[in-house]
C-alpha cells in the first residue's frame, strides 16, 4: 500500500468513525437539549448512579475492542496493514447494529433547531479530531517502533472512544457557546424592544405549579372580550417569550406571558424582558428546590413579579408575599363547596361581592382553585362578573394537565404526564378514586424537589394504596414510592416495577378492561430517568 493510500485510508476511516460515533450518541445532545443546554447539569445526570447511558457505552467499547482484536489476530497472516483493514468491517457493524438499538433512545426526541444543528456540527468536528489524532498518531508510533504486532493492533484504541464522547460533546457544547449566548442575548434584546413598542397590556403568570393552565384558562375567559396572544405551551423562558414574538407578533390587546425559573434571577430577567403590569403568583412548593435549595429561595424568586408588577393575583400557598395592589385567594376571591366527580369539577366561584356557580368538565380539585386565579386576573383588565362567567365557557382540557382521555376498549386514561409537582399529585391521585372499575397509577416519581425527594416521594407512595394497581417506571425515584407504599400497608402483589414506559404499557394492557381508569402521573423527561 502506498503513502498516499494510506493516508488517504486514515482520512476516510477518520471521517468514517466519527460519523458513526456521532450517530450513535444522538441521545447525548438530546439530553444535553433537554438539560437547558447546560454541561453542568448533564454531567451531573450521566454521572449519576444506575444511569443506563453509561453501561451502554461501556457495552460499546467493548465489544468493539474484542471484535476489532479478534478479528485483526484472526486476520494477521495477511499483514498488520490489511488485517487492520478487514476489522473495519465488523467495527462498522457493531456501530451500526448499536445505532439500530438506540433509535428510539429519547421519549422526547431531538428537536432539530438551529442551535442543535450547530451543536452537531461542532460535537462531528470534535470527534473527528480526537479519531484522526489517534490514527495519525498510532500510524506514526507503529512506523516508528517499526514491531509487526504494534502495526496489526493500531486500530484497536479507536474503539475505546465512545467512553469520551458525552465528554466531547460537553467540551463542544462549551465553546459553542462563545456563538449560542451573545446570538440568544441579541434576538431577546430585539424581541424586548418589539415588546416595549407594543400598546397591549402585559400579564406576567408564575408560581412552583398550574402556570401553564391558570394562562390557558386566562386567556380563555378574556378571549370573549378581548383580543389576546399568550406564550404557547410551556414557553416559560426569555428565548421561549421571545420567539412568541416574532412567530405570533403582538396585534392584541393583552399579551399573557408564563415565567418560569429554576435558579435566582429567573424571574428578574424576564420582568425585564416583559415589564409586566399585572402578574399572578399561583402558588408556592418544593417544585425545582433541587436548584433553589431552600423554599425560602423560591418564594423570594416567585415573589419578584409580585414586587414588580402595579397589580398582582396571589394563589393561597402565596399569600404572605410583599404585593403593593393584591388580590389574594381565599380573601378576596375563592373557589367554595367544590364538588367532584368523575364527569368534571362543579363550584361557587366568589369574586369580592359576586358569586358564580360554575360546571366545568376539568377534573380535579386544583381546576377549580386554577379557575378562580384566572378568573380573578380576568377582574383586574377589567372583566365584569357577567363577561367572566360567559367567559368561562370557553375553557377546555389543557393537554396532559389531568385530561381524560378515552382509551381503547371503554377504558379511561388520565393523563397528567406533564411534570407533576407535590400538590398537582395528591390531587391526581385523588381524582382517580371517583372511578368506578379498577384503579391503576404509573408514575415514576416526583424529582426536583431536592433534600425532600424522598420523603415526597414515600407520601406519594402512601398515597396510592387501596388502589388496584401501581406500577412504577424506571429508576429514579420508584425505590422510595415503592418504600412509602409498602410502609403505608399497601398489597405488594399489586405493586410492579418496570424499566421504560413501554414496558409499563405491556403490563398493563391485560389488566384493562371498559370502565377501568388509569393514571399517567408524571412522565418525566430522559433527563430523569
Amino acid at each position: 500500500m502506498s503513502e498516499f493510500g494510506l493516508w488517504i485510508g486514515i482520512a476516510f476511516g477518520s471521517i468514517l468513525s466519527a460519523a458513526l460515533f456521532v450517530l450513535c450518541t444522538l441521545p447525548v445532545l438530546g439530553i444535553l437539549q433537554q438539560s437547558g443546554y447546560s454541561g453542568r447539569a448533564f454531567v451531573r445526570w450521566y454521572c449519576r448512579k444506575g444511569n443506563m447511558l453509561p453501561r451502554r457505552h461501556n457495552l460499546l467499547t467493548l465489544s468493539l475492542f474484542l471484535l476489532t482484536t479478534l478479528v485483526c489476530l484472526c486476520f494477521s497472516f495477511l499483514g498488520a496493514r490489511y488485517a487492520g483493514l478487514v476489522s473495519a468491517a465488523p467495527f462498522c457493524g457493531v456501530l451500526a447494529l448499536y445505532l439500530y438499538s438506540m433509535r428510539r433512545a429519547l421519549k422526547v426526541p431531538l428537536k432539530r433547531t438551529g442551535r442543535a444543528l450547530r451543536l452537531a456540527v461542532a460535537y462531528f468536528i470534535f470527534t473527528l479530531a480526537v479519531c484522526l489524532g489517534i490514527l495519525v498518531g498510532l500510524g506514526y508510533a507503529s512506523e516508528a517502533i517499526g514491531k509487526e504486532y504494534v502495526m496489526l493492533f493500531r486500530f484497536v484504541p479507536l474503539t475505546f472512544v465512545p467512553l469520551i464522547l458525552p465528554f466531547l460533546a460537553v467540551a463542544a457544547n462549551f465553546c459553542m457557546k462563545a456563538y449560542e449566548i451573545p446570538r440568544n442575548r441579541g434576538y431577546i434584546v430585539r424581541a424586548k424592544r418589539k415588546i416595549a413598542e407594543s400598546n397591549c397590556l402585559k400579564i406576567g403568570i408564575t408560581g412552583s405549579f398550574a402556570k401553564t393552565s391558570v394562562k390557558h384558562f386566562a386567556a380563555a375567559i378574556a378571549g370573549s372580550k378581548y383580543r389576546v396572544a399568550a406564550t404557547p405551551a410551556s414557553y416559560n423562558t426569555p428565548m421561549g417569550v421571545a420567539r412568541t414574538v416574532f412567530e405570533q407578533g403582538l396585534d392584541c390587546d393583552l399579551f399573557f406571558v408564563e415565567m418560569g425559573a429554576r435558579r435566582r434571577g429567573d424571574i428578574q430577567e424576564l420582568c425585564d424582558m416583559v415589564s409586566p403590569e399585572i402578574g399572578v403568583v399561583t402558588g408556592i412548593c418544593p417544585q425545582h428546590l433541587e436548584t433553589f435549595l431552600t423554599i425560602e429561595n423560591i418564594k423570594a424568586e416567585k415573589g419578584v413579579l409580585a414586587q414588580r408588577t402595579k397589580q398582582c393575583v396571589l394563589g393561597a400557598s402565596a399569600a404572605d408575599l410583599p404585593a403593593s395592589d393584591a388580590l389574594v385567594y381565599g380573601r378576596d376571591f375563592s373557589a367554595e363547596n367544590i364538588v367532584l366527580s368523575a364527569e368534571g369539577t362543579q363550584f361557587t366561584l366568589r369574586l369580592k361581592q359576586d358569586e358564580i356557580p360554575v360546571r366545568t368538565q376539568l377534573l380535579g380539585r386544583h381546576a377549580a382553585e386554577d379557575i378562580a386565579l384566572a378568573a380573578a386576573l380576568c377582574s383586574l383588565l377589567p372583566m365584569t362578573a357577567e363577561e367572566i362567567a360567559e367567559g368561562i365557557k370557553n375553557i377546555l382540557p389543557v393537554p396532559h394537565r389531568l385530561e381524560r382521555i378515552q382509551g381503547k376498549g371503554g377504558v379511561v386514561v388520565l393523563d397528567d404526564s406533564y411534570n407533576s409537582n407535590v400538590e398537582g399529585a395528591r390531587d391526581a391521585v385523588e381524582t382517580v378514586r371517583l372511578f368506578s372499575g379498577k384503579k391503576y397509577v404509573v408514575t415514576p416519581g416526583l424529582v426536583e424537589l431536592g433534600a425532600i425527594e424522598q420523603e415526597e416521594n414515600e407520601k406519594l407512595g402512601a398515597s396510592l394504596v387501596g388502589l388496584d394497581g401501581v406500577i412504577l417506571v424506571g429508576e429514579t425515584q420508584v425505590l422510595p414510592v415503592r418504600n412509602g407504599y409498602l410502609a403505608a400497608g399497601g398489597d405488594e402483589s399489586r405493586l410492579k416495577i418496570v424499566p421504560s414506559p413501554s414496558a409499563a404499557a405491556e403490563a398493563i394492557a391485560a389488566e384493562l378492561s371498559a370502565g377501568d381508569c388509569v393514571l399517567f402521573l408524571n412522565d418525566l423527561p430522559d433527563i430523569y430517568n
